[in-house]
């Protein structure tokens, strides 16, 4: 009878990061993904891919199962939600390079740059895995690469620049996460977890409460990616020699979006875009044509950010995080179809404004009734106005409660 590999089979317990298990759960199922990507730039491979794809697969569910990255403490449950996403991650990649047929090309990072880096196989390959814009890539068609912020005048001026950029945005995200933490300490504030909306205030106040916190929410989420992103750019620029071109910004001032389809097309991170256009994207197209692959993208996100969440809290529930995700994909249907392409101005910003603020409630408040928001990261011990921030947020919540 069938038995189910000892190396692949999920473990009924999470075992906590050491030196061990990083080596025999963490590191299989990257060093496959690795291979995976050196193998789909070699001609004549795809054989070999489509056997290797269902141990990468099994690799990947063992470590997200098994891994307990957050050592015991339930404040560091961020790092559990972020194992399941990569590892779902290195899942869905490692299918797309499974059946993609031809080797994939390097093309210059930006449309009218000439910068072509010279072919590297193991470069390609590293470059290809820790590349998930795609920049660079003959995959990336249709990408919407933001304009450089930094000066690029020399390796070294631009490296200083997104260090400068990365600490700044660590400062901010130190602020957004105290501040929106203060609102509810005891509930989604910690670990605990708990609603964003606050009954017993009326529901002009419930709801300005809620936006607030869901604005610093994003506040937050903008930055942390922000960071995470700029204090690497001197490690590739100036260590690996990568050219400033192979850096472009994360965002491009989605504040200043006038669209639904602006914001998430073109303003927000499009790191995960390729991702959820084969998951959702391509195959909802099949189906229901141009209006389910917009919208099947967008469920592939609420998807895989629940499956983030589930590593947090096991109960979490999925239609929080599919119906507020697909319905921004809805938006934007509805938008194409009243205003074509033409939505824009200050009304177009109202619009955006509303739809995002409607539904990006209910996203945080998922998260919120998961934990999540409660968490910890360094970058709150070190934010310097911590304590004031709080005692004002205490304050304006009292307010409003006064009301």
């Amino acid at each position: 009878m069938f038995s189910f590999p000892d190396a692949l089979r999920p473990p009924t317990v999470r075992v906590p990061l050491t030196t061990e298990t990083f080596a025999s759960g963490f590191l299989p199922p990257v060093a496959c993904y690795f291979a995976t990507a050196f193998l789909v730039l070699q001609p004549r491979t795809q054989l070999v891919r489509i056997m290797l794809w269902p141990i990468t697969t099994g690799l990947a569910f063992r470590a997200a199962t098994s891994l307990d990255m957050s050592r015991r403490q339930p404040k560091l449950g961020i790092w559990n939600f972020q194992l399941h996403i990569f590892m779902f991650c290195i899942a869905v990649r490692t299918l797309e390079w499974t059946v993609q047929t031809k080797p994939f090309i390097r093309v210059p990072a930006r449309r009218l740059s000439t910068n072509v880096p010279k072919p590297n196989s193991m470069l390609d390959a590293f470059d290809l895995a820790c590349n998930f814009r795609g920049c660079g890539w003959d995959w990336s068609q249709g990408l919407y690469v933001p304009p450089e912020t930094h000066p690029t005048s020399s390796r070294l001026a631009f490296a200083m620049s997104a260090l400068i950029s990365g600490l700044k945005h660590s400062f901010i995200f130190g602020v957004a996460h105290s501040a929106m933490q203060s609102f509810s300490p005891d509930t989604f504030g910690s670990v605990n977890g708990g609603t964003i909306f606050d009954y017993s205030l009326p529901p002009h106040l419930r709801y300005l409460r809620s936006t607030i916190i869901t604005t610093l929410c994003a506040s937050l989420s903008y930055s942390i990616i922000q960071v995470a992103y700029e204090l690497i750019v001197p490690l590739g620029v100036l260590l690996f020699r990568q050219h400033p071109d192979q850096w472009p910004p994360s965002f491009d001032s989605p504040w200043r979006t006038t669209s639904v389809r602006e914001f998430w097309s073109r303003r927000w991170h499009q790191r995960l875009r390729r991702l959820f256009i084969f998951l959702g994207g391509y195959p909802l197209s099949l189906l229901f044509g141009r209006a389910g692959g917009v919208v099947g993208a967008f469920l592939a996100s609420g998807f895989i950010h629940y499956l983030g969440l589930v590593a947090i809290d096991p109960s979490a529930e999925m239609w929080r995080s599919l119906l507020p995700f697909g319905m921004m994909g809805v938006g934007m249907v509805i938008e194409r179809a009243v205003a074509g392409n033409k939505t824009g101005g200050w009304i177009g910003w109202i619009w955006t404004m509303c739809w995002l603020v409607l539904w990006g409630n209910m996203i945080v408040d998922g998260w919120a009734r998961t934990g999540f928001l409660g968490g910890s990261t360094v970058l709150d011990s070190v934010t310097p106005v911590r304590q004031p921030i709080e005692r004002l947020v205490r304050m304006f919540d009292e307010y409003l409660h006064a009301c």
